[in-house]
């Protein structure tokens, strides 16, 4: 199965960030986003917010009411083996190219998302393999729902 963009989020500021079709990215992220607070997202090395829907799958069947971009990631991708999906490697979402810099901090922000409000359910430190992850953009473009996913690089760690 090819992973593939399964939704493109984005808002004003805030969650949950809402579906649109298709979405130009930059350096600077996906054009009409915004995040309310700069200090802990956005910028270049934070440029888009990425998760598993597979991921989002998985919670719902655990009893959350997590939906795609309810957690603030601005794609969302099925079919993509999220374990290898870690700081340093690089991915092709369509025509653009990004490298994954971190993985996300949860913030209390997504709490709804959940059902015992425990937004930490995605903590990378105390859930591994659950995070979203920031990317850098490498290769600027336009996305659409339903563009190929791909591995290019793995990260240096693998």
């Amino acid at each position: 199965m090819t992973a593939r963009i399964i939704q493109l989020s984005r808002s004003a500021g805030g969650v949950p960030k809402l579906p649109v079709d298709e979405a130009e990215i930059t350096a600077a992220g996906m054009a009409g986003d915004s995040q309310n607070d700069r200090l802990h997202h956005g910028g270049p090395e934070r440029a888009l917010c990425l998760y598993s829907a597979d991921l989002i799958d998985a919670l719902v069947r655990e009893g959350h009411p997590v939906t795609p971009g309810a957690l603030g990631e601005n794609v969302t991708i099925r079919g993509l083996d999220w374990s290898t999906v870690l700081p340093g490697c690089e991915l092709l979402l369509g025509d653009v190219h990004v490298a994954v810099t971190r993985f996300t901090v949860p913030c209390t922000k997504i709490r709804d998302a959940f059902s015992d409000k425990d937004f930490t359910r995605i903590s990378a430190q105390l859930h591994p393999g659950w995070s979203r992850v920031y990317v850098r953009v490498l290769r600027e473009g336009r996305l659409h729902v339903g563009d190929p996913v791909s591995l290019v690089r793995p990260s240096i760690a693998d």
